[in-house]
């Protein structure tokens, strides 16, 4: 038996109230540099470490992120709440990234500098979800900062958690 789905807005009303990670993803390579704003980040396995990003296939960023091998997932604090909503909206991608210091780790995908952590991935596998392609990534190289708060994102809105 096949069950209708809940309706758009039924559906984002309910997901208003999962609070997730807010994460700043960014890419670089042959598809250009790009970077976008997202919740939708999971754990996925510690053998080996993988983890999965949600890239809604009509952003200005998708284009980068379905061509290149490599992405860094980069989870942010207070301090960069400003700069996820700069990365989540639809501001020029080159302006995204002149708003704050970026480095490079393993893969050369940007890494921002303060991030609480970030996670530097090498795509493994690809699946496409309705408007959505999941992109897997193994985690090639970590930085975290010790004891710092986070940001989550819940009921539309930023909330700071101390540790």
């Amino acid at each position: 038996m096949s069950y209708p789905h809940v309706s758009k807005a039924d559906f984002r009303d309910g997901m208003a109230c999962l609070a997730g990670a807010v994460n700043i993803v960014t890419t670089d390579g042959p598809g250009g540099r790009a970077g976008l704003t997202a919740s939708a980040v999971c754990s996925v396995t510690d053998s080996p470490p993988t983890l999965l990003v949600c890239i809604n296939t009509g952003s200005s960023a998708a284009p980068a992120f379905l061509e290149n091998d490599y992405f860094c997932v980069n989870t942010v604090g207070p301090a960069h709440e400003e700069l996820a909503m700069t990365f989540g909206a639809g501001t020029p991608m080159a302006e995204r990234f002149e708003r704050a210091a970026w480095y490079r780790n393993v893969t050369g995908a940007p890494v921002l500098e303060g991030a609480v952590a970030s996670f530097d991935c090498q795509v493994s596998h690809r699946h496409v979800v309705g408007t959505h392609e999941v992109i897997f990534g193994e985690i090639v190289g970590i930085r975290q900062q010790e004891d710092a708060p986070v940001t989550a994102w819940f009921a539309r809105r930023f909330h700071a958690l101390e540790v």
